[in-house]
């Protein structure tokens, strides 16, 4: 990230630009800025988290370890300021800005809107494809579905047919994008003249697991509220109680609900017949009352 290097950022005829991770690699700003620190000071022992500030124009000697060290945050303009003293391109410092606001924002809307800037990033998408691609499998409904979809004899690998075999029909082009994730993630393989459900790789980042999995949930949820509508009795089943108990059951009754959901799918997996339709089932277990 560095340009105009001197002498000093020359260490066995490696520049402190080799030793510094790329940039659009990371989704911690944080971590970066101490992986970037720690090559300034092996090129320069010299260097300190008192020159960086000075750089910054502040006064406070200890700022660069209390934001590494999450005992402080950047405002807009201490982002500003950062960029410049990291000596960041224009590409660079608006990818900084978005890292900054993933790991800073107040609520979940505004992490996805960074969420989303970050992943449309042609360098990140060139660094990150693979985790990239994992977090929209998690984070979309549609893509589970299609890959179970895949279950079924009379599957086609044809974006127009497996949108239409969706309930609700997404759009073409989201049916070929998960296509070829699913691909890419080996979660769909070539067998012969058609393609099959496989067992592939997730690889989601640490940084943005929550926000994926709070996605998936939430699309859920919605699909669950519409299906109460637009799906027949028959075809459906919501089971719903409500309770009062001690907070100290709740660990309880969520093992319970993981053990149930493993013997669902067993029951699922064990299926003699072939498959036909794709299916939700939801369990859910949350609070409708504040703690006393």
């Amino acid at each position: 990230m560095q340009v105009g290097l001197v002498d000093s950022d020359i260490i066995d005829g490696y520049s402190v630009l080799d030793m510094v991770p790329d940039l659009f690699e990371s989704l911690d700003y944080r971590a970066w800025l101490r992986d970037w620190y720690e090559a300034r000071k092996a090129a320069n022992p010299r260097f300190s988290h008192r020159a960086f500030v000075r750089r910054t124009g502040q006064k406070s000697p200890s700022l660069l370890a209390d934001v590494i060290e999450r005992r402080r945050n950047l405002t807009p303009e201490l982002v500003v300021t950062f960029g410049k003293a990291l000596k960041l391109s224009a590409e660079e410092q608006r990818f900084f800005a978005l890292l900054v606001e993933l790991d800073q924002a107040k609520d979940a809307d505004a992490r996805n809107a960074a969420w989303e800037l970050i992943s449309a990033s042609r360098r990140f998408r060139e660094a990150r494809r693979v985790e990239g691609a994992s977090f929209e499998y998690v984070a979309e409904w549609w893509y589970p579905a299609i890959r179970e979809l895949a279950l079924r004899e009379d599957f086609v690998d044809d974006p127009a047919w497996v949108a239409r075999q969706l309930h609700p029909t997404i759009s073409v082009a989201k049916a070929r994008r998960a296509l070829v994730t699913l691909k890419d993630l080996g979660m769909l393989v070539e067998d012969g003249d058609r393609w099959i459900q496989a067992e592939g790789a997730v690889v989601t980042p640490r940084e943005v697991l929550g926000l994926a999995v709070d996605r998936y949930h939430r699309g859920m949820l919605d699909l669950a509220r519409e299906g109460i509508r637009g799906v027949s009795a028959k075809e459906r089943h919501y089971l719903g109680v409500t309770v009062c108990i001690p907070q100290s059951l709740v660990p309880k009754l969520k093992a319970e609900l993981n053990a149930f959901t493993e013997r669902l799918l067993e029951l699922c997996d064990g299926a003699e017949e072939p498959a036909e339709r794709v299916y939700q089932m939801q369990l859910s277990l949350f609070p409708l009352s504040e703690e006393p």
